[in-house]
């Protein structure tokens, strides 16, 4: 009996050059067809080309078919067949994932790319790429229009796929994918090292008045293209971070203004007093003023870290080469490879067979699979990543905050925290991290059905209610298991919750735009600080879940205004006991984050915030 799957790969996506979609899991499809229509094109001439790709493990992709032209005309759709060849009996076999893959001038705007994968049996591998027959042929396979690493480089995966190298991009502002790669690319005029904030780009800074911080510049530093960084750049930078609307919004609203007081010196005067300024700028990354919205900045960016950008495929992988000319001295190897590995175990199978040398972070239900084997350790960390469930507040019945505490008083979190994590989380009894700056521990909801029915009723929803959950698979470690979990227990109040698994492009746009009920994802706070979450998330004017309350933000506008540690610290834990009793998300586990390296590395740190700096690694002899 034929089966037939569907899944949207790409949607209102702009593209430009080269692109590749995110990875899809097809087992043993026989026919693929891809479905391209096309919006909004610019231009004369637009073409867009799109071949299929293929891959065992999801580190090696070879050309499964040849380029064909599609979608010529806005609201047309080309349609891409791709039929299963005659494949060799006693074949061995194995699993299959496929892509689409693509190359664009002058491409559309807002392409839609649906895949039909039909016919799925187990009869057969695919075999008529060759792909069962050699490891040493799939080594040679490598993704249109990205450059190799050097040789010697570092191989390190991590657990979501990097969509976009732009430093100012709205919708990876705070990835946690992108960033990992912006801190070895970009430099920042403020760093942390050891937990403490640290001299980067700016060698010293001070605050001169209540309005105004002067920060002094490095002298000699140059970009990747051999021009000198100066306060100009700088002052552009910033300029392009308050124009463009995104996660980081709040962090630069009350900046006024930054000008340069000749080449290495930047004056900020703001609104107000702004006690966070320092550390904001461990999240501006420089580059040249002239790149600030240079479009080529999405693929192969300019900055002055100690690595730059030599290949990127979009949710596939991203090639680095160290940057000699870096003001901090070379990084210890050649250059980083970091191929995105959609399916766990097969990154796991990558590093314990050498083919990566690092992996992060390592599912603790997987952490046997890495322990102890040959060749291979484990170093932790807790994190500043964890686990929260939103809910729009904006849209019923979620703007009654006794349906949300009901929606919470429905889970047994000790029990669901302990037996999908163990020791890779802690339960959250906090909006924020315990190992953040500004966490408040808050009593926790306890488990308790009949009163979370008797809320609904209290409510008007005594029959319960349907509602939708979204997130994306590689959020984080067992997100599936930690949604179903979840939604099982809703079931038994009455609470009908369709669970919505979707790709990370499509999770990201309807975030940022309120187009959904609830929503899963791991969050970190990348500064360590509670200005970075609290500070940006939780105010009306950010309206980021559709919650607006006027004390909390009279008390997150004095917390970003203060100065004092021990000041900041009082109004940080005064916001955690509002969010937390109104009850406008769940937050449900801090993780622990275990990374898997090969044993022949050194000067590796973990990274609190999932973003290690990896310039610092070197290779045994």
């Amino acid at each position: 009996m034929r089966e037939s799957f569907t899944a949207v790969l790409e949607r209102n996506r702009t593209l430009a050059g080269g692109f590749a979609t995110e990875p899809y899991e097809v087992a043993w499809a026989a026919e693929a067809r891809w479905f391209v229509r096309t919006l909004e094109r610019t231009g004369t001439g637009t073409l867009m080309r799109v071949t299929t790709q293929v891959s065992p493990d999801g580190l090696h992709w070879c050309d499964l078919d040849p380029e064909r032209e599609v979608a010529r005309r806005p609201r047309h759709l080309g349609v891409v067949r791709l039929r299963r060849l005659a494949a060799a009996e006693g074949r061995r076999r194995g699993r299959g994932r496929r892509r689409g893959v693509g190359e664009g001038h002058d491409l559309p705007r807002a392409e839609e790319l649906r895949g039909a994968v039909m016919d799925v049996r187990r009869r057969e591998f695919l075999a008529l790429t060759g792909l069962a027959a050699s490891a040493v042929a799939l080594g040679g396979c490598a993704t249109p229009g990205a450059a190799a690493a050097p040789d010697g480089s570092l191989r390190a995966a991590f657990g979501q796929p990097v969509t976009d190298l732009d430093p100012y991009n709205a919708g990876t502002a705070v990835d946690e994918a992108s960033l990992i790669v912006k801190r070895l690319v970009f430099d920042t005029l403020v760093r942390y090292e050891g937990g403490r904030l640290a001299p980067g780009l700016a060698t010293s800074w001070r605050r001169t008045d209540d309005t105004t911080w002067v920060f002094d510049l490095r002298p000699g530093v140059r970009f990747h293209d051999g021009s000198p960084l100066t306060a100009r750049d700088v002052v552009a930078c910033v300029e392009r971070t308050k124009a463009v609307k995104s996660a980081q919004t709040a962090l630069w609203a009350t900046v006024k203004s930054a000008r340069a007081d000749g080449d290495h010196r930047v004056t900020f005067v703001t609104d107000g007093p702004m006690g966070t300024l320092p550390v904001n700028l461990t999240l501006l990354f420089i580059v040249p003023a002239r790149r600030v919205a240079d479009p080529a900045q999405k693929r192969r960016p300019v900055g002055s870290g100690p690595f730059r950008v030599t290949g990127f495929t979009p949710s596939t992988n991203v090639e680095l080469a160290r940057f000699d000319g870096y003001w901090g001295g070379p990084a210890g190897l050649p250059g980083i490879s970091m191929p995105f590995i959609a399916e766990t175990s097969s990154a796991i199978t990558a590093l314990r067979n050498g083919d990566v040398d690092l992996l992060w972070p390592v599912p603790s239900d997987q952490l046997r699979e890495v322990r102890g084997r040959r060749g291979v350790r484990v170093q932790t960390v807790p994190s500043w990543t964890y686990y929260l469930t939103w809910f729009n507040c904006g849209r019923k019945p979620f703007t009654d905050p006794r349906v949300r505490r009901a929606m919470w008083q429905a889970l047994d979190m000790e029990e669901i925290v302990g037996k999908l994590f163990g020791a890779g989380a802690e339960q959250m009894r906090a909006p924020i991290p315990s190992t953040v700056f500004g966490h408040a521990e808050q009593a926790p909801y306890q488990h308790d059905p009949g009163a979370a029915r008797a809320a609904l009723r209290a409510a008007g929803l005594g029959d319960g209610f349907e509602t939708t959950m979204m997130w994306f698979d590689a959020t984080g470690p067992l997100a599936r298991e930690l949604a179903q979990s979840m939604i099982s227990a809703w079931a038994r109040i009455g609470v009908k919750v369709r669970p919505q698994s979707i790709e990370k492009a499509q999770w990201l746009q309807r975030l940022n735009s309120l187009d959904w009920d609830m929503e899963l994802q791991t969050n970190t706070v990348t500064t360590g600080d509670a200005a970075f979450t609290l500070g940006q998330l939780y105010t009306s004017k950010a309206n980021r879940m559709g919650y607006r309350n006027p004390g909390l933000d009279a008390v997150l506008a004095e917390a970003g205004q203060a100065a004092e540690p021990e000041r900041r610290e009082e109004l940080y834990g005064r916001a955690c006991k509002t969010i937390w009793d109104d009850a406008v998300g769940i937050f449900p586990a801090a993780l622990t984050t275990a990374y898997g390296l090969r044993t022949g590395l050194t000067g590796f740190t973990p990274a609190a915030n999932n973003q290690p700096d990896l310039s610092t690694v070197r290779r045994n002899p």
